[in-house]
């Protein structure tokens, strides 16, 4: 496959110059190929000594930046001193020099007439506020080129997923080398797939001092692979918001490897999804996973809709159809969900009975489902097309009686769930976000009410093992974590992502209880 020219950088914000030593090592060992050492961020900064011994003690080449605070830097002291700085670290010997534009043609002409022959100057711009214009962003890039630069790099700000196809033609089209990506977390992919657009350099923040928008150097080593990214990869992405709970790149990616398909799967925090479609129908983004809160509204967005999905009226997994890009919508959480909770009762059937049940282990047993959304509706159409009878509760109780008609079951309002009386036998699924990392201590029923099920199944997988798992299971029910259903959709998402290849099923599950 070939490989990526794109750089793997390391920002330092340390406020000692000991530190900054200690940090380059660690990145060092943890994958990056530079580091950037932000000066302003250092306390007492003593400009000859400091630099020279950042210098002397170098593992891996350096980029000295030097950051006024209209820049988002910390640096409030005289303009002259921070210029005389730079131009010392690119005297000494510097790897990287970055300045801005507003003293960036001094720099260079300086630097020029003084080289010795490898270092660089890097020009860069931070754009604060609005996202300016294809257009506009290339202007700026144009004005950098101008003052003679190595390198140029522009940073915005983007306060939505859709601003940032901005930065990837940029970085597709630019003669010079150029830097781009946006800060924050929903400038997270321009990081992850600058290699795709030529990009010179992505950032990943050291173990223990992460910071945000940034993925880790050690993820994008080895969860994305970044160095494998090239112009030929195809970008799936989890559409959803939240995101960061997601484990699916550390699933999908490490997939995609072991079976030789050149793709990437990038967390994709979407705020509008008619403003997302409108703007992503670009070819590179073959596939996506959608999650909380889109898997329902998600389905107006598809050319075409699979009839589980369309029966469902949920969708979790869309494909971009190569012949004509059309947007075709399937669900494999259904499947996956159902197969896991039947799977677990014939199980216990066998070990009780010692033979195999002759009748269908959903079969005519209640079925008591908390959440009404687009997970909600897969376990539910799933468990009526096993015979179940479905009785739903979600905190809309309009949403939760529609869903109850769909499935000729019936509605219960939220509240009433802890004194609910289910019949023997019965089955709890928790389709909620009720119970996921970060608020693990929470559970949508009472440790009371547990003991009446036979089976307890939630739809969280992080945790692995969510409290109201552990709960259940001291009550003496059967309990299916999330993870098995997040397995089981992933192999069928997989399946999908790479138009029929079978997903290496036990590679993904030893992933799973490995990395998760």
């Amino acid at each position: 496959m070939k490989k990526s020219s794109t750089m793997i950088c390391a920002p330092l914000m340390a406020e000692t110059i000991e530190k900054m030593v200690i940090q380059m090592h660690q990145a060092k060992a943890q994958g990056a190929d530079v580091v950037e050492i932000r000066l302003d961020c250092v306390l007492d900064f003593q400009p000859r000594n400091d630099l020279e011994t950042i210098l002397r003690n170098k593992p891996l080449p350096v980029i000295f930046v030097f950051r006024p605070k209209q820049d988002g830097g910390l640096y409030v002291g005289d303009q002259q001193a921070r210029v005389e700085a730079l131009h010392l670290a690119a005297e000494l010997g510097a790897d990287y020099v970055e300045c801005d534009l507003m003293v960036a043609s001094k720099l260079v002409e300086e630097n020029k007439i003084n080289r010795n022959g490898h270092r660089k100057i890097i020009v860069s711009s931070y754009v604060n506020g609005v996202t300016p214009s294809e257009e506009e962003l290339s202007q700026i890039v144009a004005s950098m080129q101008s003052t003679g630069a190595d390198i140029v790099k522009l940073v915005i700000n983007a306060a939505d997923i859709t601003e940032l196809p901005r930065i990837f033609h940029l970085l597709s089209c630019c003669q010079v080398p150029l830097i781009a990506y946006s800060s924050g977390e929903r400038g997270l992919i321009s990081q992850i797939l600058s290699p795709k657009y030529g990009g010179f350099l992505v950032y990943g923040s050291i173990e223990g001092d992460s910071v945000p928008g940034i993925p880790t150097l050690v993820n994008l080593r080895e969860a994305y692979k970044v160095h494998c990214i090239n112009e030929e990869t195809k970008v799936f992405g989890l559409v959803s918001k939240p995101v960061g709970h997601s484990k699916g790149p550390l699933l999908h990616n490490p997939v995609f490897r072991h079976s030789n398909f050149n793709g990437v799967y990038v967390p994709m925090l979407v705020d509008d999804l008619l403003k997302f479609f409108n703007v992503y129908p670009s070819p590179d983004f073959v596939g996506f996973s959608v999650g909380i809160p889109y898997k329902e509204a998600v389905i107006g967005f598809c050319d075409e809709v699979h009839p589980l999905a369309q029966s469902i009226a949920a969708a979790n997994t869309i494909i971009r159809r190569p012949s004509d890009g059309e947007l075709i919508g399937y669900n494999t959480d259904c499947e996956a969900a159902i197969t896991a909770i039947e799977d677990a009762l014939l199980k216990e059937h066998i070990s009780i009975n010692g033979k195999t049940s002759l009748s269908p282990p959903l079969n005519g047993k209640m079925f008591v489902l908390v959440g009404a959304g687009g997970a909600g509706r897969a376990l539910a159409f799933g468990a009526r097309s096993r015979g179940a009878h479905v009785v739903v509760f979600d905190i809309d109780y309009d949403r939760a009686k529609s869903l109850a008609c769909a499935v000729n079951g019936e509605v219960r309002r939220f509240e009433d769930l802890d004194k609910f009386q289910p019949k023997k036998g019965a089955i709890l699924a928790n389709a909620t976000p009720i119970g996921m990392h970060p608020s693990t201590d929470r559970i949508p029923v009472s440790d009371a009410s547990l003991g009446d099920y036979q089976l307890v199944f939630d739809s969280v997988y992080n945790p692995k093992k969510t409290r109201l798992l552990k709960e259940a299971e001291v009550a003496g029910a059967i309990v299916v974590s999330g993870v098995e259903m997040f397995l089981r959709q992933a192999v069928g998402q997989f399946n999908l992502f790479t138009d029929g290849q079978q997903a290496p099923v036990e590679f993904m599950r030893e992933i799973i209880w490995e990395k998760f």
